[in-house]
This record gives C-alpha cells, sequence and structure tokens, in this order.
C-alpha cells in the first residue's frame, strides 16, 4: 500500500507565522468584521486574529469599531489549532501598569523603614516628655 500527499511536500506557513506573531510582538492591522464575542483582524499572509470584545477599548473608554485602524499585540498563538489572539487594550495597559509599579518602587524606595532601635528612642521620649508634665 503506498500514500502520497502534496501537502507533505509543501512548508507549513504556519511555521514562519509562529515566529512573526510570537507571544508579546505588535502589529498594525484594521478591524475586518465583528462578532458575537469580539472581532476579527486581518493582519495578511492568511492569519486572521480575533479580539475579545474586553480588547477592543481604547485609552479613551471607547470600543474599536468596524474599519478601525489600531495596533494590536499578539497575547495567544496556537499553531496546531491556526489560532491567533490579539488585544489593542493589552498596549495601553502594560504602559499603566508600569508606571504604576515605578510610581510605587519610588515611593517605597524613599520611605524610612522603621527599626527596633528606632522604636527604643520613641520609648525613651514619651517617658521624658511623660516626666515633664
Amino acid at each position: 500500500k503506498l500514500s502520497l500527499g502534496h501537502k507533505q511536500t509543501t512548508e507549513n506557513p504556519w511555521d514562519k507565522h509562529e515566529e512573526a506573531f510570537a507571544v508579546g510582538t505588535i502589529h498594525n492591522g484594521t478591524i475586518g468584521e465583528m462578532v458575537d464575542k469580539g472581532a476579527t483582524v486581518d493582519f495578511g499572509d492568511d492569519v486572521v486574529a480575533f479580539i475579545p470584545t474586553r480588547h477592543l477599548e481604547q485609552e479613551d473608554g471607547k470600543k474599536l469599531k468596524k474599519g478601525d485602524t489600531a495596533d494590536f499585540k499578539i497575547i495567544e498563538f496556537n499553531k496546531e489549532f491556526k489560532r491567533v489572539v490579539a488585544s489593542h487594550t493589552a498596549i495601553f495597559r502594560e504602559e499603566e501598569e508600569k508606571a504604576i509599579k515605578e510610581a510605587a518602587e519610588k515611593t517605597t524606595a524613599n520611605v524610612e523603614k522603621t527599626t527596633l532601635g528606632d522604636i527604643d528612642a520613641l520609648a525613651e521620649l514619651k517617658e521624658k516628655m511623660e516626666k515633664g508634665k
């Protein structure tokens, strides 16, 4: 018994898409179709990404609509199921989170830490103040 197949002689295009559309990469695209739970964006090369509704939100709070062009961050890539999930919201939320984290680190660095020695000094000061009454 002999089986022949044409697909096995050609390269799987999803192998190159795996590098180009790796998780965390950012691509520009136009929303092509709105569906029940989100939208689709055609990135070319037969790659159509799904964007869940909650990932369509812009910085001003409005949602992207059909025909809108924006940057999208890849949040999931599955070569086996030929599935790409992207997010517009992840782009600016990551920047916000990074800014908040940096501000918190600066605040923490500026706060003096209380040591046991400080507590003893405060206790002595309290005693002096009570004696002075």
